[in-house]
């Protein structure tokens, strides 16, 4: 299986057709229908429905697809990361994490480390914990940043010096809105909109858990999410209240919506996060470097 064969692949599941493909990738219709023939004939499965105008993905191939896209994205990175070896530090540094303010920690010292070092690019993909911890241990991420509760125990890490305040995005025309902050008994009963990663995150551990206590179980939780944004789109229509960080969500004095912290005050910590005896590229150990000369 050639990197090669799976870039025509990858671009004919995108392109949807052999015409508009062999275009693309500048070779004939006959020489790519081939080469992909050969690979379903090497993984045994058929990868691709065909008509006579267009390639559409079997269930076979998008489970494909997405191997092939991380085998790429993983080639690539690797090519990069040594063609920048014997240039002046040079490369691209890869950066996963949750919607937290934390990150304009990373942010102002991304802005530094341009002036002096203009050839390093960043990347920044956002998730929650699985999605980043997942693309960490693929190679596919240098660095994450998550927000605890999270497990941190396979990891080396940092802990940043930062804490997000936990608490409840609404509609200001909510009853609630009218309180200063919300006790456990205000939103009990109430629809919820809640994090997976912290429904997801089962440890003794889990301030979170521990904050609801034995009615932990009895929430009302009718949505989950992994980002704010499309959490707080759910509370303008209406559908409930979304349980989350501050900072995250247009709260201003023109959005419909207000954030009132939780009472008693529930605050969580961050840490950036990367693989144990991870071999990085000698712009990430310049990172990392400045991440601890900077955060300890």
């Amino acid at each position: 299986m050639e990197i090669r064969v799976l870039r025509y692949f990858l671009t004919i599941a995108r392109e949807g057709s052999i015409t508009a493909a062999a275009e693309q990738l500048h070779i004939t219709q006959p020489t790519l229908s081939r080469q992909i023939k050969d690979l379903e004939d090497e993984l045994g499965q058929k990868l691709f429905h065909r008509s006579s105008h267009s390639m559409k993905l079997t269930q076979e191939g998008f489970i494909f697809r997405k191997r092939a896209e991380e085998i790429v994205a993983m080639v690539d990175k690797t090519s990069a990361e040594f063609l920048s070896m014997d240039k002046p530090i040079a490369g691209d540094i890869y950066i996963g994490g949750g919607e937290t303010l934390a990150v304009s920690l990373i942010a102002d010292l991304i802005s530094k480390l341009r002036t002096e070092y203009p050839d390093i690019r960043y990347h920044l993909y956002s998730g929650n914990e699985a999605d980043v911890t997942e693309r960490l241990d693929r190679g596919l991420l240098d660095f994450g940043i998550l927000v605890q509760p999270a497990n941190v125990t396979k990891y080396d890490y940092i802990h940043l010096p930062a804490e997000d305040i936990w608490g409840v995005v609404m509609r200001k025309d909510s009853p609630l809105a009218k309180k200063k902050a919300i006790a456990k008994a205000d939103i009990i009963d109430l629809p919820l909109i809640f994090s997976r990663q912290v429904l997801n995150t089962k440890s003794e551990n889990n301030a979170f858990i521990q904050w609801f206590g034995d009615d932990f179980d009895k929430l009302n939780i009718v949505t989950t999410f992994n980002l704010m944004y499309n959490a707080a789109l759910m509370v303008k229509s209406g559908v409930g209240y979304a349980v989350g960080i501050d900072g995250i969500t247009n709260t201003s004095d023109e959005s419909e919506l207000c954030f009132r912290p939780l009472a008693p005050k529930m605050i969580s910590g961050l840490d950036l996060i990367w693989k144990k005896y991870q071999a990085f590229s000698p712009a990430a150990e310049l990172f990392l470097e400045k991440l601890r000369d900077t955060f300890g």
